[in-house]
């Protein structure tokens, strides 16, 4: 099924080749640009229906049913939690980074108690996610896992979060910290997907 899905994201142009600067702060020569998938909505349901199906026996096996509530971190996050949430049956909000901190604005609230979801496009380090997931649990609600439709991962496959973790597509994509790029030393200029216009490449 994992062939299936990297099928899908060469076909839509979502696998991308040169010098990136991920959120994690570390730099890579791939880039999986999810939104170029999640841009057609029958796509979309599709992948949210699975990643929710494999939520569901993930928790299943750690002793928990149920989801409340899908956080997303803003924006990558945001289509595919509306997807899982619809596949979950459950309520979907987003969170933004002001001033360095994930925070629920728009007046989003987790309500107390509530069992949450938090749930990512891509991870690497899984920084958003675990952010966004501290949120929504100092805002009162019961995070019970963390979800992500590609983990990308630099040597071995670890779980990102210290969450149960589910995950559609597992890429090994290697990456570095800034002072240790290879990219950097040869002088080629970093992109921060999601600033400019990237072209495809030829995948991994």
């Amino acid at each position: 099924m994992a062939g299936d899905y990297l099928t899908l994201f060469r076909e839509n142009g979502a696998l991308l080749e040169g010098h990136f600067g991920l959120t994690s702060g570390r730099h890579s020569p791939v880039y999986l640009q999810c939104a170029l998938v999640l841009q057609y909505p029958a796509i979309a349901r599709d992948l949210g229906s699975d990643l929710g199906r494999q939520v569901r026996e993930i928790l299943c096996l750690s002793g928990e049913e149920g989801i409340d509530l899908v956080v997303s971190p803003a924006v990558g996050g945001i289509v595919i939690g509306q997807e899982v949430a619809a596949s979950l049956g459950a309520r979907a909000i987003f969170s933004e980074r002001v001033d360095g901190k994930m925070l629920f604005r728009r007046g989003f609230a987790v309500k107390p108690g509530e069992k949450v979801l938090a749930v990512e496009d891509v991870v690497t380090t899984g920084g958003s996610v675990r952010e966004t997931a501290a949120a929504a649990g100092a805002a009162g609600g019961h995070v019970i896992g963390t979800a992500s439709l590609v983990h990308r991962y630099i040597d071995q496959p670890v779980n990102p979060t210290d969450l149960p973790h589910a995950s559609l597509l597992q890429i090994h994509a290697p990456s570095f910290l800034p002072e240790e790029c290879p990219l950097c030393r040869k002088g080629i200029p970093v992109i921060k997907p999601g600033s400019r216009h990237l072209v495809p490449g030829k995948g991994l």
